[in-house]
Order: C-alpha cells, then sequence, then structure tokens
C-alpha cells in the first residue's frame, strides 16, 4: 500500500490585487503616506530654504540640508555634486517665492477641507455655523452635508493632485540646481 503524500507546508495565499486596485487611485489619494509626506514637504520647504540662503552666503552646507530634505519626503534621488556653491544660494533665492507659494496653497487647501468636513464644529470655535443665510439651508444638517460635499469632500480629493503638481516643481528645482 503506497503511502499518500502529506503536505508539509501550506501553499502561500495569494491576494488578490483587484481588491487593492478596486479604489480608484483619486479615491485613495488623500489616504496614502505619500500625500503626506509631500504635505509635509510643502510645509516645511519655505523655513528650510530661509535657513538655507544664509547658510549659502556664509559657504555652508545649504545644498545639503535641501537635497536632504528632499530626498526623505519627496523621495527624490539627487546626486550628490563635489561642490555646489553658487547653485545652492541660487536656489535657495530661487526657492523662497516657490516655497511661500506652495506652502499658502497648502494651508490654505487642506483648511478648507479640515473646516468643511467639521463644519458643525465652527459653532465651537464661535463662528457662524447654519442658520437661514448659509448656503445649503437653514437648518444646521443642510448646512453641512452642502458644505462637506461641496467644500470638504471636493478639496480632500482635489489636494494630494495639487499638492504632488506643486511638490514636483520644487523636485525640479533641485535636482536641476542641486543635482
Amino acid at each position: 500500500m503506497a503511502a499518500t503524500p502529506t503536505l508539509t507546508h501550506r501553499p502561500a495565499i495569494r491576494r488578490s490585487s483587484a481588491r487593492r486596485t478596486a479604489v480608484p487611485a483619486w479615491l485613495r489619494a488623500p489616504f496614502t503616506a505619500d500625500t503626506w509626506r509631500r504635505t509635509a514637504y510643502a510645509m516645511i520647504a519655505l523655513p528650510v530654504t530661509l535657513v538655507s540662503v544664509p547658510l549659502a552666503l556664509v559657504g555652508g552646507p545649504a545644498g545639503r540640508l535641501q537635497r536632504r530634505v528632499a530626498r526623505s519626503l519627496l523621495r527624490l534621488d539627487v546626486a550628490e555634486p563635489q561642490r555646489t556653491g553658487v547653485r545652492a544660494l541660487v536656489h535657495a533665492v530661487l526657492a523662497v517665492p516657490l516655497s511661500l507659494l506652495v506652502l499658502l496653497i497648502t494651508a490654505y487647501g487642506w483648511s478648507i477641507a479640515l473646516l468643511n468636513l467639521a463644519y458643525p464644529a465652527r459653532m465651537l470655535l464661535g463662528w457662524g455655523a447654519g442658520g437661514p443665510d448659509a448656503w445649503g439651508g437653514p437648518t444646521l444638517i443642510g448646512a453641512w452635508a452642502f458644505h462637506a460635499v461641496f467644500g470638504g469632500l471636493t478639496f480632500l480629493l482635489a489636494m494630494p493632485w495639487i499638492v504632488r503638481g506643486l511638490t514636483w516643481l520644487q523636485g525640479r528645482l533641485v535636482r536641476g540646481l542641486l543635482g
């Protein structure tokens, strides 16, 4: 009588990739680590740039600092040149207005998403919420629904792509002048 072979290990269960791709990228984007790394870069790029200007003027490691931040948060593959010198100063000076613009757009967009999704919390802050003059109707639930859908969800879904585009510009500047 022949012995039947026994399984000594269980075959690996393959997870369906359909589950991962069932949700479109535009809907997943606000909840990905990449979006929040890019948002963090957009928020700290201006202070880093403002520190880099005087560092570059005295010959300090301004280029190294800016490359390090871009590598860690934007996941940029930036080459380490021998010396950056004047290029680090040019980058720091050009990056100030761009970083200011990116900071303002990013902060404004995410705050609009948060304030509209949390519309009823405006009363706790002492701001008007609801009432007969509010968009969405005289009731708080109507005003919240209107603001949550048209302000909150719209900005929540749009901001990852806006931030991605803005940080792409910043990354191009880093690669072009510091790489």
